[in-house]
């Protein structure tokens, strides 16, 4: 998996009016977890624009001021109610023979027979799944091949599982699906009352001349 590099300084004071003025700097508070005590330090807030904004998933390298690098992943992220300013960060440090858990962009692969001849429609249930793995195991996605989807036609799971990773969901999740569209259901339904008006008319007729 890709990661990113963030650059952190180590907080001496984490208090309320120290984590205010940081803010008001343009940096963002962050807790490491895991491996002993926690470490309070902060970062640009600008650094998290690829790591947070984005729909894939990066494991981060966190840099700090005495040229220490500690591997992690994002584990929390608190934002701002009204401006979806950056609060807070939790990060979870990784450690080469620990599994952790992450959640996993989907990525869909192909054309479903189902969408192009039976004019269907995907939809796509889950866009990210939770996965376990070790750190060198963890996948930038999970790849989804619809090629043979035919209307109707599901992606479960179970479909998805390997050996190197363990996907934190019941083998009956559908991930994605082609369903009939709303426009072809709507067709059946007028094809079906003219169907049925064409019969009624001939009957009234059929009626009439035995009259």
């Amino acid at each position: 998996m890709k990661s990113i590099t963030i650059k952190g300084s180590k907080r001496e004071s984490v208090g309320k009016v120290s984590t205010k003025a940081l803010r008001n700097a343009g940096r963002v508070p962050c807790v490491l977890y895991g491996g002993g005590e926690p470490l309070h330090f902060s970062s640009p807030e600008l650094d998290f624009s690829k790591l947070v904004y984005t729909p894939n998933a990066h494991t981060v390298i966190i840099t700090l001021d005495q040229g220490n690098k500690v591997d992690a992943i994002l584990q929390d992220i608190q934002f701002h109610p009204l401006t979806d300013k950056i609060l807070h960060i939790d990060f979870y440090r990784l450690f080469e023979d620990k599994e952790v858990s992450m959640n996993i962009p989907v990525k869909i692969e192909g054309a479903a027979p189902g969408v192009l001849i039976g004019g269907g429609v995907l939809s796509v249930n889950k866009r990210k799944l939770r996965v376990k793995a070790l750190p060198k195991n963890l996948p930038d996605y999970l790849l989804v091949n619809i090629s043979e989807l035919d209307l109707g036609n599901k992606v479960y799971t179970s479909e998805l599982k390997t050996e190197t990773y363990t996907i934190l969901h019941p083998d009956n999740q559908v991930v994605c699906q082609v369903r009939t569209s709303r426009a072809s259901i709507v067709e059946e339904v007028e094809e079906t009352e003219v169907s049925e008006e064409g019969t009624t008319d001939s009957e009234a007729t059929t009626e009439a001349k035995a009259e």
